[in-house]
């Protein structure tokens, strides 16, 4: 990971719950250390990866530290948080408050609620510094595309954008980890904002007012849309950044998909399978998209893979990184150490190849 003198870098962290959480963690400890956080202009995250960003924002009053500051104060704070307290265990916790029973099918508002109040996330999203540019990314149900949070704007490209800057951070956040399984959608009242569209080829500020055609968006896990959060700064169709001169960093620590099927023509869980299946292929497009990219042009950027082996081909710790449970559960100091030490490590053997 060698980032030349004049390189903004742009940022992508991945989903993969708390496992990607950590794994990023020492990641951008690798990057301080190297005193890179300062040069970096552009951040896309999905789900854990958003989670992440949301804690780093938290422990420096919502502005981005310095490479300094993350390893003062930053790194060590993120990590007593994730291993005193368990996140699902508190979304799900709110349902003891009578007044939540509503959102038993729509458990991403627990996430959020429990973001807010409990874990100091309950800033609106103008709150946020606006260096460096941040996009929290989720998926619109309705249509199929990637919803994003990016200062105080949110909307996708086929719906159109509105102002939101009271919008709860916290709510983002949840938007971005709202897994269809585990937590479902947040839905949004489209009708109390004021959407603006125009055409792809149209200059800015020639925006028009529209009508998204929907009462209420339904929005769910970035993950499912791009896993890997490269999208706001990368062009897979066409092999190459969207602002040009950018080293571009993706720390994917997404799961990769497990061997076997489970038996039975009515288990439950064969549906999940090809969900599993149809993500799993479209993120090694991307990711194959992105690699072809980096060797065509050395030096553009770095990819780092969790179940990267750092230690030999039958490297243990990244055997133990891959086959972590994506959740959001309490996670151990052991743990945790193992999952942000390899975050480390990977980034540091991909800065020995380059």
């Amino acid at each position: 990971m060698t980032v030349t003198a004049s390189s903004p870098i742009a940022l992508a962290l991945s989903g993969g719950g708390i496992r990607a959480m950590a794994f990023h963690l020492g990641v951008l400890k690798h990057m301080a250390e190297r005193g890179l956080l300062e040069r970096v202009a552009r951040i896309s995250t999905v789900s854990g990866g958003s989670l992440l960003m949301g804690l780093i924002y938290r422990s420096c009053d919502f502005r981005w530290p310095t490479s300094q500051q993350f390893i003062d104060k930053t790194y060590p704070w993120v990590g007593e948080q994730l291993c005193s307290r368990s996140l699902q265990a508190g979304a799900f916790l709110q349902l003891l408050r009578p007044w939540n029973w509503r959102f038993c099918l729509s458990r991403s508002n627990l996430l959020a609620l429990e973001l807010r109040k409990n874990w100091g996330l309950d800033v609106p999203l103008s709150a946020i510094g606006l260096s460096p540019e941040w996009s929290i990314n989720g998926t619109t149900a309705e249509n199929g595309k990637r919803f994003r949070f990016k200062g105080s704007e949110i909307g996708d490209w086929e719906l159109g954008y509105a102002q939101a800057p009271s919008f709860p951070l916290g709510s983002a956040l949840a938007v971005s980890a709202a897994f269809p399984i585990g937590f479902g959608p947040l839905a949004l009242r489209a009708d109390t904002f004021t959407w603006k569209k125009r055409t792809w080829d149209a200059p800015k500020g020639s925006e028009q007012v529209v009508d998204v055609g929907f009462k209420r968006l339904h929005l769910y896990d970035g993950g499912l849309y791009d896993n890997l959060g490269v999208e706001p700064f990368f062009h897979p169709g066409k092999q190459q950044p969207k602002n040009a001169g950018d080293y571009i960093v993706v720390s994917d620590a997404g799961a990769p998909l497990p061997a076997g099927l489970r038996s039975g023509p009515l288990n439950p869980f064969r549906i999940k399978r090809m969900m599993d299946i149809m993500s799993e292929q479209s993120r090694a497009l991307r990711i194959r998209a992105f690699t072809n990219y980096l060797q065509m042009n050395p030096g553009a950027g770095a990819q780092l893979l969790i179940g990267t082996p750092v230690s030999g081909p039958d490297c243990a710790e990244a055997r133990f990184a891959r086959s972590f449970p994506t959740s959001l559960k309490l996670l151990s100091r052991a743990g945790f150490e193992r999952l942000a030490g390899y975050g480390h490590a990977v980034a540091k053997h991909a800065e020995t190849r380059s």
